[in-house]
């Protein structure tokens, strides 16, 4: 058939005086016809360069899901080519195999193809002899130039008789053609052998989704300025499909704000429904439908929680032929899918509306599934949706999740989800998750009777027989352990030594009924009870048993942080936590540098997890500040004073935290001279059910230091020495006492209790020094008092411990100025003291040329300290080899070149 001039098509599109199809209707025009671009089109020059290089291979396959942009990509790169293209919208292909032939033997003809009488046209729609094939075939294969060929909505080939015939045709012609397949679905080609042979060029959905760049270039087409971070929201709600981007912007266009609208808009009321709809859900069977329906209650899901949703078993074969269908269900990998945001939102809205009250029951569904098989997380916010709290607080329980709901980082997600429940259903699970909630924000009044009606519950179930079966979800002893967690918390809130020790008893007995494999799970259980359990000793002022179990849970934090992947990070908050108590007892010690260096650690790692309230911090704070008092730095004191929130000081927070709180204010009023403000703050109440020693003899210390002040030392010696216990420091303090009221020989009885001990803290031997240096002086004995001064002065300028020795009394500046002693308080006490003679003070030590770093500095106090390198490193938590770059730093800023060089050059400058 010869190829005749078109005349003028009917409304059809159809020319009447061209040639006909098999059937004898003429040519539809608009089958060949390059669509026409929008005027909001954005050109997209990473594909079309793609697109340029696929004349390389025989076949190319632009494949997507509807509304991705694709027909309008190849239409754009068509129509920049500068040569006819022959295109073709397959809509006719199931009219049979003789039509399709037809049009697309007519499209090559009228791209300028010179194809011979001898190829024609098929004769029957529902057939193509062969020999017209081969004809074809044939005579694209000796043309000098490729011609392109490009096959539009080539999903709709269903017809696997005219896949072959194409295959053939293509694979016999050689570089006489090239195809261009535009596809939603994966094409009905061997598509295995153009792979293998490097013949296909590819683009797929994931390239055809826009990128940031692309999506603000095609807001602005259409009048919209967005900042990035809106883009990038717009861009993560559409996953980058071409036309939800185009009919969003298309209806922000009307919108009186389009920003706002761009951000909120219900894509189940735009015509991005419409259109999704009518392109996807209603091209589906009815039980595909139904699926899809049924599964938009899920963020993800596999085939088998599919499978639970509908009660049928072809979750799996359905769900695999939508992702190869580009039907807007993305494959995560192992067996696990998503929908395309809008689409899930659409077909949530089309469930409510279809099935009312469904919702709830696919929800219930869900959680029952995934409390077997699924994450935690997924199986709380199914059941929680569906109201089903009794079955999320068992599921959370029965994990042995409850301590995540009291540290880590779901507690805030976790506390938020269970805020939606009402005081109904009463379970023993339930009021757990009750008392966990009150209790972790201190609400003492509320939690601890819904924690002790949970205990009575679970008190009255039965206990597995010796040897039973592994516990199940609804067995009560992981809901028993977690209720002694709760109950060492408790005990810790209202400062309860040994109840602490009772609960902490009762866990270690639990914890052989519960499965090895839950333990593993969340170690943050263990760790939160020996947190607990360590507090409470702190309390008690038991600190070697403190220190033991506070810095075995200190230790297993920082495993955690370092291999994330083996330990949950709800352990590594309370190892944080630990760490800032274990500062606080290093305070208490005596030990100010130690105390500070652990602080800081505590912070900085609470910095790094990023929550909004992390554990620990008040606490540490609460240390830095009392080491600024011992330094005398009261201005930096009182700003860390002032950085703390109201939190510290409710009535359910740890009694430990309030008290430290009210004794450092203390101090530092007593620091500043206001002797009734430091009584008054010493004087405040912590309500604990037993008493803590340390905060006892500290509050002691801070009325005693009053009473100096207002000179009323024998109250002050009459309050300090009727102390229980020995604690060293107030024992020096009344010695400093008696020496007030003229009684040294009781000084010197109270000094004689102390002498022997060797494990003074800095603060306590600097003190001590400094009271056997002013009775000395009493007893005449000049050179013992000059050389108990230096002995403290060595001792406190390792930690620039200054407090001390402003207390001393007016007896110690004499001392001071004689040059023995001036060496070694200048720079850092006394810097740049006139010498005894009245004449200008010795020129100081030039400046590092660079300022020390932190970190720097921490090193060389431990130079100083006689520490290895590799005492350091373990000391710092790093590694030796960042210890050796630290060092080598320090030296080159200090322009010296070895260990010993380097601590006398800080001390001189007043760094150590």
């Amino acid at each position: 058939m010869v190829v005749t001039t078109m005349g003028v098509p009917d409304e059809t599109g159809a020319d009447p005086q061209g040639p006909a199809d098999p059937c004898g209707d003429p040519f539809l025009r608009t089958r060949f016809a390059i669509p026409t671009l929008p005027l909001t089109y954005l050109r997209r020059d990473r594909l079309l360069g793609h697109l340029d290089a696929a004349p390389g291979t025989p076949l190319t396959v632009v494949g997507g899901a509807a509304g991705a942009g694709k027909t309008l990509l190849v239409a754009d790169w068509a129509a920049r080519r500068g040569r006819p293209v022959a295109w073709l919208t397959a809509q006719m292909a199931d009219k049979g195999r003789g039509t399709f032939w037809a049009y697309l033997l007519q499209a090559l003809r009228r791209a300028g193809a010179t194809l011979s009488d001898e190829v024609g046209l098929p004769a029957e729609a529902g057939r193509v002899d062969d020999a017209l094939l081969t004809r074809l075939a044939a005579e694209l294969s000796a043309r000098a130039a490729p011609v392109t060929a490009v096959i539009d909505e080539y999903d709709r080939v269903t017809d696997p008789e005219i896949a072959d015939q194409l295959e053939f045709v293509l694979r016999h012609a050689g570089t006489g053609v090239r195809l261009v397949l535009v596809t939603r679905t994966e094409p009905l080609l061997p598509l295995h052998r153009y792979r293998a042979a490097g013949a296909v060029t590819e683009i797929r959905n994931d390239e055809l989704a826009f990128t940031p760049e692309e999506a603000a270039g095609l807001l602005e087409l259409h009048g919209m300025r967005l900042p990035p971070d809106e883009v990038a929201a717009l861009l993560a709600r559409t996953r980058g499909w071409a036309a939800g981007l185009r009919l969003s912007a298309l209806a922000a266009q009307g919108e009186r704000d389009p920003r706002s609208y761009l951000r909120e808009f219900e894509a189940d009321r735009t015509t991005i429904g419409d259109y999704l709809i009518a392109e996807v859900l209603r091209r589906q069977r009815p039980e595909t439908q139904d699926l899809l329906l049924r599964i938009s209650v899920l963020d993800r899901f596999c085939p088998a929680l599919a499978d639970a949703l509908t009660g049928r078993a072809d979750a799996e074969l359905i769900l695999t032929g939508l992702h190869r269908e580009n039907a807007f269900v993305e494959d995560l990998g192992h067996s696990w899918f998503r929908l395309h945001p809008l689409f899930r939102e659409i077909l949530r809205a089309h469930l409510r509306a279809r099935h009312p009250g469904l919702e709830t029951e696919l929800h219930r569904r869900a959680a029952g599934w995934l409390r077997h098989s699924g994450p935690l997380g997924e199986t709380l916010e199914h059941a929680a949706a569906a109201g089903d709290w009794a079955g999320a607080a068992e599921a959370l329980v029965g994990d042995l999740a409850l301590g995540e709901l009291l540290a880590g980082p779901r507690a805030e997600s976790l506390a938020t989800l269970f805020a939606a429940m009402g005081p109904e259903p009463r379970t023993p699970a339930t009021d757990l998750v009750r008392a966990a909630r009150a209790l972790s924000v201190g609400d003492l009044d509320r939690g601890l009777p819904i924690l002790a009606r949970a205990a009575r519950a679970l008190a009255r179930e039965p206990r597995p027989a010796a040897g039973g079966i592994a516990p199940t979800a609804s067995d009560p002893a992981a809901a028993r352990l977690g209720c002694t967690l709760l109950q060492a918390l408790a005990a810790r809130l209202t400062g309860s030594p040994a109840q602490a020790e009772a609960a902490a008893r009762r866990a270690e007995e639990l914890r052989r009924e519960v499965p090895g494999r839950l333990l593993d799970l969340h170690p943050e259980l263990t760790a939160l009870l020996r947190a607990h359990l360590g507090a409470a000793h702190l309390w008690a002022g038991r600190f070697t048993e403190a220190r033991a179990a506070l810095t075995a849970v200190a230790d297993a934090g920082r495993t955690a942080a370092a291999s994330a992947a083996a330990v949950r990070p709800s352990a590594a908050r309370a190892g944080e936590e630990c760490l800032a108590q274990l500062a606080l007892l290093d305070h208490l010690d005596g030990r100010p540098g130690r105390a500070e260096r652990k602080a800081l650690t505590a912070l900085a790692a609470a910095d790094h997890t990023g929550t909004s309230a992390p554990p620990g911090a008040a606490l540490a704070t609460l240390v830095l500040a009392a080491v600024a008092i011992d330094r005398d730095e009261l201005d930096r004191a009182e700003a860390l004073l002032d950085s703390l929130t109201d939190d510290v000081r409710r009535p359910g927070c740890d009694p430990a935290i309030r008290a430290e709180r009210a004794l450092v204010t203390a101090r530092l009023l007593l620091a500043r001279g206001d002797t009734e403000g430091a009584l008054e703050a010493a004087d405040r109440t912590v309500v604990a059910r037993e008493p803590s020693p340390w905060v006892e003899a500290q509050a002691a210390l801070v009325v005693a230091g009053s009473h100096l002040v207002e000179g009323r030392p024998e109250l002050a010696a009459k309050l300090l020495t009727e102390l229980p216990g020995e604690d060293p420091l107030c024992l020096v303090d009344a010695a400093r006492a008696e020496l007030a009221a003229g009684r040294p020989a009781h000084a010197g009885d109270l000094l004689d209790r102390i002498r022997p001990r060797q494990d003074l803290g800095t603060v306590t031997a600097v003190r001590a020094a400094l009271a056997e240096a002013q009775l000395a002086g009493v007893e005449g004995d000049r050179e013992a008092r000059r050389r108990f001064v230096a002995q403290a002065l060595r001792e406190a300028r390792r930690d620039r411990l200054r407090r001390p020795f402003r207390e001393a009394g007016p007896w110690l500046r004499p001392l001071l100025a004689t040059a023995p002693l001036r060496a070694l308080a200048e720079g850092w006490l006394l810097p740049g003291a006139p010498a005894p003679d009245g004449t200008a003070p010795a020129a100081e030590p030039a400046p590092v040329v660079e300022e020390l770093t932190g970190r720097e500095r921490d090193v060389l106090v431990r130079l100083a300290e006689m520490m290895s390198t590799e005492e350091i490193a373990a000391d710092l938590f790093v590694s030796v080899n960042t210890v050796k770059t630290h060092l080598k730093s320090a030296y080159r800023k200090l322009g010296v070149n070895r260990r010993h060089d380097a601590v006398r050059r800080a001390r001189e400058l007043g760094l150590l």
